[in-house]
Parts: C-alpha cells; sequence; structure tokens
C-alpha cells in the first residue's frame, strides 16, 4: 500500500462503512473461476489495512452469476449506489472496474455520486478519490477501456458464431423431431413415435388447414405430444403431454421442420422501460437462410403454403381482408360475400329469430372508415344461402366411385396412423414399467425409505400402462365401427349422390363451407327491389340470379287479401264467434301458425272497416229489441220472450244479442196465469 494512497483515507471516510462489491459474470464462472471470486473477497484485506475494523466491512456478493453490462436486475449494484448517495459509504472496494459496471452511463453515475458523498473507490491499483480531477479522469479512462473491452469480447465471439452460421454449421437448440447425431449433422429423431407423432401433425394441418382442427383432432384420438425439458431438475428429459394450439403453431412456424437452417429470426429490443424482449423480425430481416440444409419432414414449398394458410386464417381488417377458414355459424357464404355498392368484404351478423340465430349479410364498410354511421346493405342471409345451394346442387356432377374411394382412403390412413401412434404410446407405457419394476427390484429391501418410493413409481406406471391399455381397445373398436362394411357401404351411396351428402344432418355447416369454398371464389350481393346476386365459380364462369327479398315483419303479420274477403262474406251470415269458429273448419291459420281468435277478427274487422254484424242487420231492416218494444207498447223483456218463444223472427249478432223482424200490424196480448186456468202472451191481427 503506497503512502499517497493512505493519505487519502480521512477520519471522516473511517467514519463511514466500507462496501465490498463482489461480481461474477455467469453462475457458470462463479463455479469454475473461483481464483477471481476469492480475489475479491481477499479485498477485505486491503480495507482493514487501510483502518476499517472487519466488523464494519460490508460484502454485497448478492450478484453473483449476473452481467453487469446493465444496472436492471442487480439489486446488489442497486444497493451500493444507494448507500453511496446517502453518504453512508467511506469507501468502496471493487477488483476492477468491470466488477462494478461494464457500461459507461453506471460507472459515471456512480463516480459523480461517489464525489458528491466524498467517498473513495479502491481496486486493485490503488485508492481514487472522484472529488479529484485526476483520480475522476482515471477512473473515467478505465471505465471506458471496460466498455470498449467487452464491445471487443462480444464482436469477436458473435462474428465467429454469425461466420459459422453463414456455413451452416452453428449448432443452436434444435426443436422436438430434430437431433444431433455423433457428427454433429441434424437429423430426425430416431424415436419412431415422436417422427410419426409431428408427422401426423403437419399431415393433420394439410387436410383440415387449421392449427385449432389439428389439437382438437389429437385430443379427440386422445394422442399426446412430445416436449423435452431444456432446464431444471428433469433437464433432457421427455414429456408426453396434451396437445396445445401454441405447440402447433410452433411446430408450422418452424422452419427447420423443412429443412432450413435460419439463424436471425428475432432480435432484443428494449421497451419503454428498459427491458429487454425477443421480437420477431419479418423473414426479409433474417441473418441466415439455407433451405435443404439437412432433412425434414416437409418441403420447402409446403412450408410456404403452410404460412400462407396460416395468415389468411387469421382475423383482421387490414385491406378489407377476413379470415378465410371456414368458422362455426350457419351463414353459408362466411367470408365470400361481397358488397356490390362499395365493393368491400361483407361480415355476418346473427340474430336470434324463432329461437335460432340467423344469419345477415352486413356491410359496415362506411361506418367503420369514415364514421358514416350507416350500413352500405343489410340482407338477410338464410334466402341467399338457400339459392347458393341449390344452384350448387344443379351445377356439381362429381364422379362417385372416385370420391368414394378418396374418401375411403382416408379414413383407413387416418385411422392407421393414429393406431400406431397409440400402440407407440403403449409400448413406451410397458417399458416405463418395466424399466420402473427393474429399478425396484434391484434396491435394497431393508432400504424401506427408497423402496417405497420406487414401489409407488412402479405401481404408477402399472395403472398408467393399463388405462392406456384399455383406452387403445376402445378406439381400436370405435375404428373397426368405423371400416367395417356397412360405414364403407354408406360412404359409397353418399359419393354417389352429392346432394345427398350436402343435405345429409350429419354432414357439418363447416364441411359445407369448406365444400363450397372449392367451388365458389366469390359472391357479390346488390339489394334493390330484388336482391341481385352474382356468383363467380372457381375456373372463371360467372352467373347472375335475384332473388325476392324477404318480406319485413309488417307484411308478414298481415293478413292475406283471401282471408279478409271470406272474413267479410261470413259476417253477412255468421256471428264473429261462429266466424272463428269457420276458419278452424276451413284450416285458416294466423302469421304465426295459430288458430284465429275472437279478439284478433275484431281487430281485423276494426283495421278493414268492415261491418259488423249488427249494422248489416240493421241495413237489411231489421229492428233492435227497443224498436219492437215501442211498436207493440210493451218492454224490452216481453220482446224477447216473444223471440225466444217463436212469435218474433230473431237473427243472433251476438253472444245474447239479436236483431228481430217488424211484428207488422199485430195487437200484443198478455198472458194470463191461474190455478185452473192460464193464457201465454200472444200476438194477434189488429
Amino acid at each position: 500500500m503506497s503512502t499517497d494512497a493512505a493519505m487519502k483515507v480521512s477520519a471522516d471516510h473511517l467514519r463511514r462503512d466500507a462496501f465490498l462489491y463482489v461480481r461474477q459474470s455467469s453462475l457458470r464462472q462463479v463455479f469454475e473461476n473461483t481464483e477471481s471470486t476469492k480475489r475479491q473477497y481477499a479485498l477485505r484485506e486491503r480495507a482493514v489495512a487501510l483502518g476499517w475494523p472487519m466488523e464494519r466491512v460490508h460484502v454485497i456478493d448478492g450478484d453473483l452469476g449476473r452481467s453487469g453490462a446493465h444496472a436492471d436486475g442487480r439489486e446488489g449494484f442497486q444497493r451500493l449506489v444507494s448507500e453511496v448517495a446517502m453518504g453512508n459509504a467511506g469507501i468502496v472496494l471493487g477488483l476492477e472496474v468491470s466488477r462494478l459496471a461494464r457500461n459507461n452511463s453506471d460507472w459515471h453515475r456512480l463516480l459523480e455520486l461517489a464525489a458528491l458523498s466524498h467517498t473513495l473507490i479502491l481496486d486493485e491499483d490503488g485508492v481514487y478519490d472522484p472529488a479529484h480531477f485526476n483520480d475522476r479522469l482515471l477512473l473515467g479512462l478505465k471505465g471506458t477501456m471496460s466498455e470498449a473491452e467487452l464491445h471487443v469480447l462480444k464482436c469477436r465471439l458473435l462474428g465467429g458464431q454469425i461466420n459459422k452460421a453463414l456455413r451452416g454449421e452453428l449448432q443452436m437448440r434444435l426443436p422436438i423431431g430434430l437431433v444431433y447425431d455423433g457428427a454433429g449433422r441434424v437429423v430426425l429423431d430416431p424415436d419412431r413415435q415422436i417422427q410419426d407423432t409431428v408427422r401426423l401433425v403437419f399431415s393433420t394441418f394439410r387436410e383440415t388447414g387449421s392449427a385449432g382442427a389439428v389439437v382438437r383432432r389429437m385430443n379427440a384420438e386422445k394422442l399426446s405430444f412430445p416436449q423435452s425439458v431444456h432446464r431444471g431438475v428433469g433437464k433432457g428429459d421427455l414429456l408426453w403431454e396434451p396437445v396445445e394450439q401454441t405447440r402447433v403453431l410452433q411446430l408450422l412456424h418452424n422452419p427447420r421442420y423443412a429443412g432450413a437452417f435460419v439463424y436471425g429470426r428475432s432480435r432484443t429490443r428494449y421497451t419503454a422501460a428498459l427491458k429487454q424482449v425477443q421480437v420477431d423480425v419479418p423473414r426479409s430481416e433474417w441473418r441466415v437462410l439455407i433451405v435443404d440444409a439437412h432433412p425434414g419432414y416437409i418441403t420447402w414449398e409446403e412450408f410456404e403454403r403452410n404460412q400462407t394458410t396460416l395468415k389468411n386464417n387469421q382475423r383482421c381488417w387490414s385491406g378489407g381482408l377476413r379470415g378465410q377458414l371456414p368458422r362455426k355459424g350457419s351463414g353459408l357464404l362466411q367470408g365470400k360475400v361481397m358488397c356490390g355498392r362499395c365493393g368491400a368484404r361483407m361480415r355476418v351478423h346473427y340474430e336470434p329469430l324463432h329461437g335460432a340465430l340467423r344469419p345477415y349479410y352486413v356491410c359496415n364498410e362506411a361506418a367503420l372508415r369514415i364514421a358514416d354511421g350507416r350500413r352500405c346493405q343489410w340482407i338477410r342471409g338464410v334466402d341467399i344461402d338457400e339459392t347458393v345451394s341449390a344452384l350448387l346442387l344443379q351445377t356439381v356432377t362429381p364422379t362417385a366411385i372416385e370420391v368414394a374411394l378418396a374418401v375411403q382412403q382416408e379414413i383407413v390412413q387416418r385411422v392407421e396412423e393414429a393406431a400406431a401412434l397409440r400402440q407407440a404410446q403403449l409400448q413406451r407405457a410397458r417399458y416405463e414399467a418395466e424399466l420402473a419394476r427393474r429399478r425396484y427390484l434391484k434396491v435394497d429391501p431393508d432400504n424401506r425409505l427408497v423402496a417405497d418410493a420406487l414401489e409407488a413409481d412402479w405401481n404408477a406406471r402399472l395403472r398408467q400402462f393399463d388405462d392406456l391399455q384399455q383406452e387403445h381397445a376402445r378406439q381400436q373398436l370405435a375404428d373397426q365401427a368405423l371400416l367395417q362394411d356397412p360405414s364403407r357401404q354408406r360412404i359409397v351411396e353418399l359419393a354417389r349422390d352429392f346432394p345427398r351428402i350436402w343435405n345429409d344432418p350429419r354432414t357439418t355447416v363447416v364441411e359445407r363451407k369448406r365444400m363450397l369454398g372449392l367451388l365458389i371464389e366469390d359472391v357479390t350481393l346488390v339489394s334493390g327491389q330484388q336482391v341481385d346476386v352474382h356468383i363467380r365459380w372457381r375456373g372463371g364462369r360467372n352467373q347472375s340470379v335475384q332473388v325476392p327479398k324477404a318480406r319485413t315483419i309488417a307484411q308478414v303479420r298481415k293478413t292475406r287479401p283471401e282471408v279478409v274477403q271470406l272474413v267479410d262474406e261470413l259476417l253477412n251470415t255468421c256471428t264473429e264467434k261462429e266466424v272463428v269458429e269457420r276458419l278452424g273448419e276451413l284450416g285458416y291459420r294466423n302469421w304465426r301458425g295459430e288458430p284465429h281468435t275472437l279478439r284478433g277478427i275484431q281487430m281485423l274487422r276494426h283495421a278493414y272497416g268492415l261491418k259488423t254484424r249488427r249494422d248489416r242487420l240493421s241495413e237489411s231492416g231489421l229492428l233492435s229489441a227497443a224498436e219492437v218494444a215501442q211498436q207493440l207498447g210493451v218492454s224490452t223483456n216481453t220482446v224477447h220472450l216473444l223471440g225466444s218463444k217463436g212469435l218474433l223472427q230473431r237473427h243472433r249478432y251476438g253472444v245474447r244479442s239479436y236483431m228481430y223482424e217488424s211484428p207488422g200490424n199485430v195487437t200484443f196480448v198478455p198472458g194470463v196465469g191461474g190455478r185452473y186456468s192460464s193464457r201465454s202472451p200472444c200476438l194477434i191481427p189488429a
């Protein structure tokens, strides 16, 4: 220790504590480069030699195994800066500048705080006072050299890495299904079960065109997907778990499965909070792309088609395009309807009607683009779908035998692939159970702690093997039922008649949409007095039809003219109640399909201005009970009594309401009652 270094330490410095900062860049260096760690801890003796007691020398080693390129995530360095800023540190000890910080921003911030709080800095070369210009200049130069050293090291390492990548020889972590052989070449995984599972994912996507459909089919077949553990306690182990959509998308987007070597698919970016994140970059910015560099599961052309399919499946509004993948919903022309007014693609909107969701084809281009708030068109989809379906059935004439053979071959191939994978799973489970048995038999029986654990593992493997056996047997029976002769005959019969395939209840909406998408390019709708439907078939042929517009609810509820005329005729001879009964006998119903009611007939009469039964009788010369009573000089009750006895001719117009014919020139003779003789009332000519 030089005399000049000892003279820089004052009583004020000794009054405060000493802080020793220890850091290694990685955990590997911590375990392997132990001599560097020992040298850093030995600096405590330097602090004791300068006058600090051992108990007041604080060691900050919480950042062991962390890089010094940034202060983020280094809690020990942040604690050191806080102690210096609060004036609690008399001296900061570090083996060299690179141990404290690897970038100038963090290093100079520490120097500024040390200068303000009169804190000394000690490294292997000596003691420095940042408050002095010469010392601060020297420390700044050391920090610059440390950062430059890190930059040079990175450039050397990255340059060598890129040079190997340009030749396609850089070894990187391979996805599941690909491994390195003894010579360092990329080959397919020798495990046949892994190979068959990966191939099944690509073949199923080739058939369905949807990652979600791949997941649903594999889960329905009870097929698992392999996953390798890359870190942690079980590093290198292979796990079989139910497949998820994210895993399928990773396979489909990874060019290594197409036999291509790729380097630089992602870049490191910094967020607004200065956090490092990995972001994918476009293919044009990939640093290295070597096609057919090693064996793959698919060709590069199929990989390109898969990327196009996945891009089309995305729901997006850029350029007015939407996903082309058939989705659930009764709208048959989903994704293929164009607006004949503005040229935009129309979307499908569903409205509940009679307990079901009915499709409507809607163009909201003006409302979305220019906030106009008005729709270009709103067209009921049921009538359009029925018209297009009828044209499709009239146009398509499938070759029955070819279709039947193709469908049958596809089903047989799919069943065989699934059965082979299930058999591989069964073999793996049998091997694991046998391996667990051998481990249990090799253990010392007296060592019960280990024996009990191995016995439990053996039992678990046996239960898993038994479950797989039962599931395999059940699925095998289902496959046999699918491929038996009646099933094959049914497939052939369906293939001979395309309308039956189209209208078969077992044909789902998604399958109909997929069949329609193979035959129709798009459909343009123009709504006017009628809906003009312009169909563009694949191959260039165009066809146009007109579909009557759906009636409004007011038109639907409106009573038919022939019913109104019939009610008008029946009111001449029948009461309103009798009109209801007569309409029911003739089979007439209202717009809901229900029988007519008395209230409905009354509303109909008022709506169309039909005369009542009473008015019709009055116009024909009949009199009311009050008019007849005035003419005869009796009460209305007497008139009703005479009518009930048949002395007056009456006509019903209500439940208990009557109109009477004129009695003429008659005299009313009241009745006489007695014990021995009586006489009923009567009418005699005057």
